[in-house]
């Protein structure tokens, strides 16, 4: 499919990757403008693709860009911290997070506590970054890989594209994830 000229190719390589069903309940986190929110949204029938931004000014312009699709329902936009977001525990298909600096630039605990509540068991989250961000794979990949893996994330990936570069992971299945008492055999 072609990408339209207003699309960054970091943008549509993000939204390819995390590929959303039509009845997915999506996640994003940092949206930015709403670039990505519509390529999700355009994919979405009866699923809905839930937005947490921190800047007012990002959620105004997602709103303004992606009217259609909050009057729809398929788009539900959140203002404020990841880290703070009431999010329903199992609640989440999928999610992503594109050129998000939280993940590696500071101790990321709080949001991905937030991130495990609310992904289903096995559903995957990517955390990406576009092939132009000022710090480069070498220096952010080991931090957020180390991050997932001790926050519980398994199948824990590197991702490398002409368009961006990342990592991706799945919440532990829940005899993994969600404490029963015994160990799994």
């Amino acid at each position: 499919m072609a990408r339209p000229p207003d699309v960054p190719a970091r943008v549509a390589w993000a939204v390819d990757l995390l590929d959303p069903r039509p009845d997915d309940v999506v996640l994003e986190v940092g949206g930015g403008p709403g670039v990505s929110a519509s390529l999700v949204c355009a994919r979405l029938t009866t699923g809905r693709l839930v937005e947490v931004e921190r800047s007012p000014v990002a959620v105004a312009r997602t709103r303004a860009r992606a009217a259609d699709h909050v009057d729809a329902g398929r788009l539900v936009l959140v203002e404020g911290a990841l880290a703070s977001a009431r999010l329903e525990p199992s609640s989440v298909d999928r999610a992503l997070a594109l050129d998000v600096g939280a993940f590696w630039a500071a101790d990321p605990a709080a949001e991905l506590d937030v991130l495990a509540r609310a992904l289903r068991p096995g559903a995957p989250l990517l955390v990406l970054y576009g092939a132009g961000s000022p710090t480069g794979p070498g220096r952010v990949v080991p931090v957020v890989r180390a991050a997932l893996g001790r926050h519980g994330f398994v199948d824990v990936r590197t991702v490398e594209a002409a368009e961006g570069w990342g990592v991706t992971a799945r919440r532990a299945p829940a005899a993994l994830s969600e404490p029963t008492g015994t160990l799994p055999a």
